[in-house]
């Protein structure tokens, strides 16, 4: 009986800690201020929560709250962005599925150009906030309860995801560095996990990709001209690895390509790029992980390039009501 009420709290910890480091992918979609995180995409048992507190410094030529990248060349900007959401995992015609809403926040400062000539500039406040929705087209079906979670390997899986971000942060029509974009946008992507070797606590290994298109509505109030911006395309590569059952590391890497600007009919330049990063997290505990990682754009030789560079810190908060409920009858 000790054995079998061990090997259940086992199963019990064990589950919080996976669906705690899947929460944060769930919470977190992406954004210009990084590339998209190691684990994200990590499935978690149906019906699980998460908060997430994130906070990216960065620097470089654009705005780290505009996902379109635009250069400003010669520009100068720092930024410290927090993020702070809720996310919800589900069963969705039997697969594995989520939504998740995230607030960004922070300030913004910079020298930037601005009717020819350079300005320095400060915001700070609110940026619009963004929905994801995820459901998985390929792989597993959905994780429904623990024996489920026990049996679990990823092998190959593909999702659907979808972003929208609601034009109601903070703007200032004599700015051109905002926290909010007076525009709608979005994202379309597909997350791919492909697992290699055995899923065991400690000796797992990932590969991830995630192609993804970003869309742009139409500003017609930047600094009294209009802004347009086309589609953006971003693919994400991870390759991960567990140090111990607590601990494991990424190597990241990332490329932009796309998204031209024009305002008021004067293009600019698509954007050609890559970046490569280092994530490391920890399960501090059955509830609560940590995720710090760095990341620098490196072919930005040229003064139209996109500069970018940052380090993340998050920490996440993850619960299930199974799993509290059986803590709660056993005493713990």
């Amino acid at each position: 009986m000790k054995n079998a009420n061990a090997s259940t709290r086992k199963v019990a910890r064990a589950a919080l800690v996976v669906a705690s480091l899947a929460a944060l992918g769930a919470l977190a979609p992406a954004r210009a201020s990084a590339q998209v995180p190691a684990r994200f995409y990590w499935k978690s048992l149906s019906g699980g929560n998460a908060v997430p507190l994130i906070v990216n410094s960065m620097s470089g030529n654009t705005n780290p709250f505009d996902p379109s990248h635009q250069v400003t060349p010669g520009g100068n900007v720092d930024a410290t962005l927090a993020l702070f959401g809720y996310g919800h995992t589900f069963a969705l015609g039997g697969r594995s599925a989520l939504v998740a809403v995230l607030e960004p926040m922070g300030r913004i400062s910079g020298e930037v150009t601005a009717g020819g000539r350079t300005v320095s500039q400060t915001a700070r406040g609110f940026g619009d906030p963004t929905v994801e929705f995820d459901v998985n087209l390929i792989g597993r079906p959905a994780q429904k309860n623990l024996v489920d979670l026990l049996r679990y390997e990823p092998g190959f899986s593909l999702d659907l995801i979808g972003d929208l971000a609601v034009p109601i942060g903070e703007y200032d029509n004599t700015r051109t560095l905002n926290l909010g974009q007076n525009r709608w946008y979005g994202r379309v992507g597909a997350p791919i996990i492909w697992q290699i070797g055995p899923w065991v606590p400690g000796r797992r290994t990932t590969l991830e990709l995630l192609p993804a298109v970003w869309f742009f509505g139409t500003n017609d109030d930047y600094v009294g001209k209009t802004l347009t911006t086309k589609p953006l395309f971003q693919v994400d590569a991870h390759l991960t690895r567990d140090f111990t059952e607590r601990i494991w590391g990424s190597l990241d890497g990332v490329w932009y390509t796309g998204g031209k600007a024009t305002i008021d009919g004067v293009e600019g330049d698509k954007l050609d790029n890559l970046g490569i990063g280092l994530t490391l997290g920890y399960q501090i505990n059955d509830n609560l992980s940590l995720t710090v990682g760095y990341k620098s754009t490196i072919n930005d030789g040229a003064p139209g390039d996109l500069q970018m560079d940052g380090f993340m810190v998050s920490l996440v908060a993850g619960w299930h009501p199974l799993i509290e409920g059986a803590r709660r009858l056993k005493g713990e």
